[in-house]
């Protein structure tokens, strides 16, 4: 497995030093249409806003692209890994052989479903991930780290400061930290609504901040007013994962999906 990343790792590095070029206005939501998303991930680009999102934070065709936990689901995958794989990287940073049980589970159903669809993934490099453990790329290597909807698990766990570590390693100077997270209450603290999955946008300024990192921008593209931030079970009561169940579920779907930031940050 060690000699297998490594091998990875050192093909991920001969594409590190790609020129950039510019990218053309409203390429990404002519991919959004494409055959090969699943309906379920489809569903949820009213919401998630993957083509203004990723024309925020910069990434281009040649761009070395690292994004964190994609899981099986791959919702940015299913629009990445097609988009990068003639002229730039998509790598998937997921599990390490510490996770649960159920992670690994689905860890396996990632590769499985890489495996099957080559003519998408077949380039789709796959290195570990756990906070500060393992490169995620080679050192000064990529040119953008995304994360979508994993910060305040890592804040939870006490992992944040390891997570920052290795997407600073793993970043080129002037690359890019890319970052969308539940937005969190400003009139109280974040260890009141921790439990809760909202993250205060000051906080997770201030945090990543601290890791290095320099504030490039901020975007309301995935911002949602409808959303209180009062839910009984936090952000999990909201879609997709309606936690509740049916109870007031006509409620949480006029909501719809949390309220959330979406953070540029550069490596000087």
């Amino acid at each position: 497995m060690k000699n297998i990343c490594l091998a990875a790792l050192a093909s991920i590095a001969a594409w590190s030093c790609a020129p950039l070029s510019s990218q053309p206005p409203g390429e990404f939501a002519s991919l959004l249409a494409a055959p090969h998303r699943t309906p379920g991930n489809v569903a949820r680009d009213a919401a998630r806003h993957p083509a203004e999102a990723l024309e925020f934070f910069g990434v281009r065709r040649d761009s070395t692209v690292v994004e964190i936990l994609p899981g099986s689901g791959g919702y940015y995958m299913e629009i990445l890994a097609p988009y990068l794989k003639d002229r730039g990287r998509y790598i998937a940073a997921d599990r390490d052989a510490s996770a649960a049980p159920q992670y690994l589970a689905d860890y396996q159903r990632l590769l499985a479903r890489l495996k099957a669809e080559p003519g998408l993934y077949g380039k789709v490099v796959v290195t570990p991930f756990n906070a500060g453990l393992h490169d995620i790329a080679p050192p000064g290597s990529a040119d953008f780290v995304l994360t979508f909807r994993n910060l305040h698990n890592w804040i939870e766990r006490g992992e944040i400061d390891g997570a920052l570590r290795a997407f600073h390693r793993a970043l080129k100077p002037g690359g890019v930290l890319g970052v969308v997270d539940h937005r969190g209450r400003d009139d109280l603290t974040q260890e009141a609504q921790m439990k809760s999955g909202y993250v205060r946008q000051d906080f997770a300024i201030a945090l990543i901040e601290k890791a290095g990192f320099r504030l490039a921008g901020a975007s309301e593209v995935n911002a949602n007013p409808r959303d209180t931030k009062d839910h009984p079970a936090g952000v999990w009561t909201l879609p997709p994962t309606y936690r509740l169940k049916e109870q007031d579920r006509a409620k949480y779907a006029a909501i719809g999906e949390s309220d959330r930031f979406t953070l540029k940050f550069v490596k000087p």
